[in-house]
């Protein structure tokens, strides 16, 4: 009876091992691809930005002109009404050439209530940790307390408003 058991084993890890065909010299593999050539990258000094000038035409600046009003300054017509449980869970922050997502929680925090990224290229949305509701104004503030970005309710699942440096910014779901 032993050995019965014992030769049954043996047959069953053998044909598990030729089932596999680890072993097997036969293999099938796919042909690499060839390489692709390219064109050398030129080398060369670059001029340095004067961060001073005077945007071009067609160039954008981020930075409001002396005089004007912050567009997040002004309460937009028709702003909405926001409450706490409005705000809390998951959203997409948006913001010039940045798009990530934010969580808004209901836990008590330094100057508000807590509040993370995630996924977010900009160091000043990567910097948001708490918020908090002024009004009708979400605020997005760093862990210093200081204001990362001001919003107002367009709808229940859109929040648009600009950040502190001046950056159009939207939160929606």
């Amino acid at each position: 009876m032993k050995q019965m058991i014992t030769l049954t084993v043996a047959l069953g890890l053998a044909l598990s091992v030729t089932a596999c065909q680890r072993f097997s010299s036969n293999r099938n593999y796919a042909a690499p691809l060839p390489a692709t050539p390219t064109t050398p990258v030129g080398q060369g000094a670059l001029q340095p930005l004067d961060p001073l000038a005077t945007p071009g035409v067609g160039q954008v600046s981020q930075e409001p002109l002396p005089g004007e009003t912050q567009v997040a300054a002004i309460e937009p017509t028709g702003a909405k009404d926001v409450s706490r449980s409005d705000m809390a869970g998951g959203w997409k922050l948006v913001s010039s050439n940045d798009s990530c997502m934010a969580f808004m929680a209901l836990t008590s925090w330094s100057g508000g209530y807590r509040a993370n990224t995630r996924g977010c290229n900009s160091v000043e949305l990567s910097s948001i940790s708490a918020w908090n509701i002024s009004g009708k104004q979400v605020i997005l503030k760093n862990a210093d307390g200081q204001a990362v970005a001001t919003l107002y309710a367009a709808s229940d699942v859109q929040f648009n408003g600009q950040t502190a440096t001046g950056a159009p910014v939207s939160l929606n779901r």
